[in-house]
Order: C-alpha cells, then sequence, then structure tokens
C-alpha cells in the first residue's frame, strides 16, 4: 500500500508565491512519474505538470513560466512551486504517482488533495 502526504496549501493574494508538496511513502519499488493535478469548482480535474524519474517534465499551458515541478528521487517526493499566482489559479491541487511497488506490480496513487486560494 502506498500513501501520498501533501502539504502546502493555503490562501495567497494574487502575484504571490506557494510550494506544495507531496511525499509517498509505504511498499515503493519506484516512482516512475510524480505529477499534479487540480480541480476547480464546477470543472474537470486537470493535469498541472508532471516530473519522470530521469527529469523530464511537462506543464499545462497555463501556468507554462509560471510553475516549477521537481523531484527527490531518494525521498519520493515531488514538489511544485508557483510563482506569480492569479486567482484563476484556485483549485484543489492532487498528487499523483505511478511507479511499481515492493512486488513489482504497477502502481498508482493519488494524494488527498490539498487547497490553493488565490484572492486578495
Amino acid at each position: 500500500q502506498v500513501q501520498l502526504v501533501e502539504s502546502g496549501g493555503g490562501l495567497v493574494q494574487p502575484g504571490g508565491s506557494l510550494r506544495l508538496s507531496c511525499a509517498a511513502s509505504g511498499r515503493i519499488f519506484s516512482t516512475n512519474v510524480m505529477d499534479w493535478y487540480r480541480q476547480a469548482p464546477g470543472k474537470q480535474r486537470e493535469l498541472v505538470a508532471a516530473v519522470r524519474r530521469g527529469g523530464g517534465t511537462n506543464y499545462a499551458d497555463s501556468v507554462k513560466g509560471r510553475f516549477t515541478i521537481s523531484r527527490d528521487n531518494a525521498k519520493n517526493t515531488v514538489y511544485l512551486q508557483m510563482n506569480s499566482l492569479k486567482p484563476e489559479d484556485t483549485a484543489v491541487y492532487y498528487c499523483h504517482v505511478q511507479g511499481l511497488d515492493s512486488t513489482l506490480r504497477p502502481l498508482e496513487a493519488w494524494g488527498q488533495g490539498t487547497q490553493l486560494t488565490v484572492s486578495s
């Protein structure tokens, strides 16, 4: 079983910055892709950013140049640095991991979600 623990959400003013963290623990052999999704009220969940084990990244067009995703493979932790935040970034942010568990079977796990509110 794999657990994801997120932290770092909160209330921030437009133009501000915040960093989200997500630590994976449990029966993990490897974490291949670690990513962040978000879901705003009344909208579908969308991919924000993803980082592969080798360091390759991709971003939603709406956050390019403002958000940076990174990971610490030794800690099975993924981060999302968010700068120049806008009210439209307000959403619940979910950490998501794909990889292999300790029995070398595919694993996929979601965090519980952390609320980000961008408002003055």
